[in-house]
């Protein structure tokens, strides 16, 4: 049975795999941001197991992951978990780009530090849940996109120091998905939202568990997936 941390399965994308993993009998450790939000997600998926650590504090991790009972084994991390606050340069202030680098890229590259010992001996696997904001940017998207592409910068050279470790990274790139994130970002646009637009956050879930299931020899390093509609 392997064991798979998860961030963002609150909802969306995360919530979807959580269920599938679970449903097939694999363990699901969750990180969740705090004991409120924890006990809010271990009703909403039984058999599920939390963290608490909160991605936007990344130098409180360590700290608050050594309270808690980490799993001995590790067979995949998966970063699901993101912000998103739109705006011109002109108009950001600086507390909304921290905000998004932290929990976008600084959170997911501490949490992964911290992980690595057991994804070593499990030879495991990594994947980051990116965005197409992470490919291009435009204009409104400047701290997001700076995560974004951030993180694709973290897993490549994530990749290539484990390799020896035998720790696999893939980086997805989905388009827009019908999840609460998104409905934000139209909310930010001043766009009305119909999810039945964007891609389902199964489908991209779907896509992970390509990634996960891939014979020992091979594995995917980056996969775009764009609305079929």
């Amino acid at each position: 049975m392997a064991v798979h941390l998860i961030t963002g399965a609150g909802s969306g994308i995360g919530a979807v795999l959580a269920r599938r993993l679970l449903d097939r009998g694999d363990e699901v450790v969750l990180l969740v941001r705090d004991i409120g939000r924890a006990k809010e997600i271990a009703a909403a998926l039984p058999g599920a197991e939390t963290l608490v650590g909160d991605l936007s504090q990344p130098g409180r991790l360590s700290w608050a992951l050594s309270k808690q009972r980490l799993p001995e084994r590790i067979d995949s991390l998966v970063h699901v978990a993101g912000v998103i606050d739109l705006g011109p340069v002109a108009d950001l202030p600086a507390a909304l780009w921290e905000r998004q680098l932290a929990v976008n890229l600084v959170g997911p590259a501490e949490l992964t530090r911290l992980m690595l010992p057991q994804l070593r001996v499990s030879r495991g696997r990594i994947v980051f849940v990116n965005s197409g904001a992470g490919l291009t940017a435009h204009a409104g998207w400047s701290a997001y996109a700076a995560s974004k592409h951030g993180l694709r910068a973290l897993a490549d050279a994530l990749r290539a120091e484990e390799a020896e470790h035998g720790i696999k990274v893939t980086s997805i790139y989905p388009g827009r998905t019908a999840t609460p994130m998104q409905e934000r970002v139209h909310q930010q646009e001043g766009r009305p939202y119909d999810p039945d637009r964007y891609i389902d956050p199964a489908s991209v879930a779907a896509t992970i568990l390509t990634a996960l299931d891939l014979p020992a020899d091979a594995h995917l390093t980056d996969l775009t997936v764009r609305p079929g509609r």
